[in-house]
């Protein structure tokens, strides 16, 4: 256990909204049994108020957690150890105490470009479409900024909101902003649908699959029982996609080791996650 852990059962949690049919708790307790870690990881549901009482509270406390949506940004602005990933993005996901001061990564990063690897290894796509401008998008966006070749473009239902976070990732050289209605004809070699949309029953993505924007493949962030109503829609359209869990994996290996400082069982966690998803009732959040 990291020194700064108290002795006994230590508390993770996932903090957000909506949290309950998050499959982290399951990828966590695995890991945690496994390696025989005294650790429990529960989701909190919670609102902006009390977002910084819970956060801060956990980590003093000697417990560490995840941030999902709606309030990763939020999260960023109340670490007081931002890692590189955190102040470039403006988002944060993972947090714990170090040093005695309660440190915040996003390892959403990492995690979009390990999953985008190992659904496409050796493959680099070349020109990718991004939809959504809040802090899924800007993972996914300093993530593919570290391919070198690669060209963006950002659709964004507020122009404003897009054109900022180009601004913050210094990006404006390689991101390219647009409105769906402008790109028909275009050719993409991957779509990534980086919004919340598809998060509650009946909500779909702002993208079709009817052949007015060609995109090659698609990756949702969102992840659910079988695949979210994107990821079928694509498939229906012959055009291969994935949902988040993948990257839901990915990010949680990172996270696990910042809190633990030990190699993560990523086998043991995927047997977890891959147990889950088919008992799933509804769609996830990415965290």
């Amino acid at each position: 256990m990291p020194p700064e852990a108290p002795p006994g059962t230590r508390l993770l949690a996932l903090l957000g909204d909506p949290v309950a049919h998050s499959l982290s708790p399951r990828l966590h307790g695995a890991a945690l049994a496994a390696l025989r870690l005294d650790g429990a990881y529960l989701p909190l549901r919670c609102d902006a108020r009390d977002l910084e009482g819970l956060l801060i509270g956990i980590a003093r406390a000697g417990g560490a957690g995840n941030v999902t949506v709606p309030h990763k940004e939020r999260a960023a602005r109340l670490v007081e150890d931002a890692l590189p990933a955190v102040r470039r993005t403006g988002a944060c996901n993972t947090f714990w105490l170090e040093g005695g001061r309660v440190r915040g990564d996003n390892t959403d990063v990492p995690g979009f470009a390990d999953a985008l690897a190992a659904w496409q290894p050796g493959r680099g796509a070349e020109r990718v479409l991004v939809l959504g401008a809040g802090g899924a998008a800007a993972a996914v966006l300093a993530a593919l900024l570290e391919r070198p070749g690669v060209r963006i473009t950002l659709v964004n239902r507020t122009a404003e909101r897009a054109r900022a976070l180009v601004a913050r990732l210094d990006a404006a050289d390689r991101v390219a902003l647009a409105g769906l209605d402008t790109l028909r004809g275009e050719r993409f070699d991957l779509v990534v649908n980086a919004t919340s949309l598809g998060l509650l029953p009946g909500e779909r993505p702002p993208f079709r699959f009817d052949g007015s924007i060609e995109v090659r493949s698609a990756f949702d962030l969102v992840y659910a029982r079988g695949a979210t109503d994107w990821v079928r829609d694509a498939l229906s359209a012959g055009v291969p996609a994935i949902d988040g869990t993948e990257m839901l994996l990915r990010q949680a290996a990172h996270a696990f080791a910042r809190w633990w400082r030990v190699a993560p069982p990523l086998d043991v966690m995927r047997r977890a996650l891959d147990a889950t998803v088919p008992a799933m009732e509804g769609p996830g959040p990415i965290a």
